[in-house]
């Protein structure tokens, strides 16, 4: 039977609101490193704390992979957030794990990738928390391939979902992202189940039709080269 996709988004968005882990605050926005202001705020990391639901979504994750990925040899995380994913994930679908670091270690044998991958050409899937414009992805899709990794997917929790650079960096990496909720599906469902007032509710909305416009009327300065 093929996968609920549209199920998994409903049911990870209500979890991802239900343990706290987005926050909606129109009223005192959320400033970002990239200067961006936001009524969102979204922290995956929080999940690894709710065993109970954290199994869901990782079930979720590895019957999308089993499905969609087209075989998985290795499971490698991001460093840092990616990597209990990472574990959840390999765990599940009894695979090896390896974590990447954002950059070699300034010692030792200068490893950048941490783990075991004897052989080129294994499929590595990259795991993270989440993903907003993708950016970040490119020095952990970069290191496992100069390493010899064949990477054509990545699954994440959270998509932000309002970012068509996303799409586009995706696409230039050769690589296709999986995962279980976005934005969209987190607001439909605190609509839903009046998890906030209508007025947060429909700035939440507006931010996420244009990101970059709320960002500037709400007193945010992007700053350039910065990821959200």
């Amino acid at each position: 039977m093929p996968i609920d996709k549209s199920g998994i988004a409903r049911a990870s968005a209500q979890i991802l609101l239900d343990t706290k882990s987005v926050l909606f605050n129109a009223r005192e926005p959320f400033i970002f490193t990239s200067g961006r202001a936001s009524p969102v705020y979204t922290d995956c990391r929080r999940l690894i704390s709710f065993p109970e639901e954290r199994g869901i979504l990782m079930d979720f994750g590895a019957n999308i992979l089993r499905e969609y990925a087209g075989g998985v040899d290795l499971v490698a995380g991001g460093e840092t957030a990616g990597i209990p994913y990472a574990a959840f994930i390999a765990e599940r679908l009894n695979k090896p794990m390896l974590y990447v670091r954002k950059k070699p270690k300034g010692f030792g044998k200068m490893a950048q990738i941490e783990g075991v991958m004897d052989e080129e050409g294994k499929r590595v899937v990259l795991v993270e928390d989440l993903q907003s414009d993708g950016a970040s992805k490119k020095v952990f899709i970069d290191a496992l391939r100069n390493a010899g990794a064949m990477v054509e997917h990545a699954f994440v929790v959270f998509h932000y979902g309002i970012f068509p650079a996303s799409e586009v960096n995706m696409k230039e990496a050769g690589v296709t992202l999986h995962a279980l909720t976005t934005f969209w599906d987190v607001l439909a469902v605190a609509r839903e189940k009046n998890y906030f007032d209508t007025e947060t509710l429909d700035e939440v909305e507006k931010f996420l039709h244009a990101p970059d416009e709320w960002s500037d009327a709400h007193g945010g300065k992007i700053k350039e080269g910065i990821s959200y």
